[in-house]
């Protein structure tokens, strides 16, 4: 994760994650005031809640304070995806 520990700032941040072979239920949610495009980078996402589908590598999503959305990689090999989110316009700190 990258955000305000490293650029001391609240404004926004970046996240690298990995989900292994068959791993799910990991929630991607950004919380009240914030917002998170969220971006399959190797592999694809089956993608349940808020948005429920297969989130196909190279292919992106927005999300805003409380919709939640759960991943699952059902491929044979690990699935990287990135999250870059920020405070929204009207909520900034």
């Amino acid at each position: 994760m990258l955000g305000h520990q490293e650029t001391d700032s609240h404004a926004c941040y970046m996240i690298y994650g990995v989900l292994k072979s068959k791993e799910k239920a990991r929630s991607i949610k950004p919380g009240l005031g914030h917002e998170e495009i969220l971006l399959a980078m190797t592999g694809d996402l089956e993608v349940t809640g808020f948005y429920s589908g297969i989130l196909r590598e190279g292919s992106a999503l927005h999300l805003q304070g409380s919709q939640e959305c759960f991943l699952e990689n059902r491929g044979g090999s690990d699935a990287v995806y990135i999250v870059a989110g920020g405070h929204s316009e009207v909520n900034g700190h």
